[in-house]
């Protein structure tokens, strides 16, 4: 048991977990968080507090945010605006496919070179962005690095709202990615259509991932087209709702279609020989 919190570096960005130490930061406090270019400016998004989970593989906060780090990361998103507009003109002029995603600037490289920039970019296929670098770095005056990121990552980095109205996972709480596959889809009784189980990156949902495993219930559930006795009296299914653990049949004797409980079909279920109804 420890205590933790969360920074994000951007507004509505990833949040970052780390042990606050001695400190005690409340919301809206610059922090600065240890990185591998050095201690960088983020904001606390979550207050520290105590948690249940053990917290020593968590990095610690170096401190609060002075007057000089504040000045130094108004400097450091300057000079990534600076590098943003300066990629995207230069690769219009190259007539290169690329797209610039989001750019990282290090004013002082813990190797001693100096200031450098990354420029993360998509494109459909590998490019040849050598002429592009050296006039990069001939405007901005620094060693510059490009790197291509997937579809995935992409999305991951410039964040976004999903088909369900919220942030997307991968900009928020998902730290990995994992295979995603057509059966996933098909074990929930999603339509197999592409835009409707598609994410912003054009990849099929990583939800699909991480709630697959609530649907290995579904095999309690019966079966579309089956036969069983509700309250009503007898009825087919129609279709199952796992999450809200409801079915919806169609009544024989009316027509009548339904959403039931699975409490009042689960136990009163019976297997027919007919085949589902058309």
């Amino acid at each position: 048991m420890g205590m933790l919190c969360a920074v994000s570096f951007n507004r509505y960005g990833r949040l970052y977990y780390l042990d606050p130490g001695e400190l005690r930061p409340q919301v809206g406090d610059r922090v600065l968080v240890p990185t591998d270019d050095g201690p960088e400016v983020a904001e606390c998004v979550w207050a520290a507090q105590w948690v249940s989970e053990e917290t020593d593989g968590f990095p610690r906060l170096v401190g609060l945010a002075g007057d000089d780090d504040l000045v130094r990361d108004e400097a450091l998103r300057r000079r990534k605006a600076e590098a943003k507009v300066a990629a995207k003109r230069l690769i219009r002029a190259h007539g290169l496919p690329m797209k610039v995603v989001a750019v990282d600037h290090v004013l002082n490289s813990g190797d001693g070179g100096g200031e450098r920039s990354t420029v993360y970019f998509t494109a459909p296929h590998r490019v040849d962005f050598r002429s592009l670098v050296r006039d990069l770095g001939a405007t901005l005056h620094c060693r510059v690095e490009l790197r291509q990121l997937s579809a995935r990552d992409s999305a991951r980095v410039q964040g976004g709202i999903g088909s369900c109205g919220r942030d997307l996972c991968c900009a928020t709480f998902l730290t990995d990615f994992e295979p995603v596959t057509i059966r996933m889809a098909k074990d929930q009784d999603l339509p197999l259509n592409p835009l409707r189980i598609s994410g912003a990156c054009g990849r099929l949902m990583c939800c699909l991932k991480y709630e697959h495993p609530l649907y290995d219930r579904s095999s309690i559930y019966p079966t579309s087209g089956q036969r069983v006795t509700t309250p009503e009296g007898e009825a087919r299914v129609v279709s199952r709702h796992v999450p809200s653990e409801t079915v919806t049949v169609r009544q024989l004797s009316s027509g009548e279609t339904k959403r039931c409980s699975l409490s009042d079909v689960c136990g009163s279920r019976r297997a027919y020989e007919e085949g589902p109804t058309p």
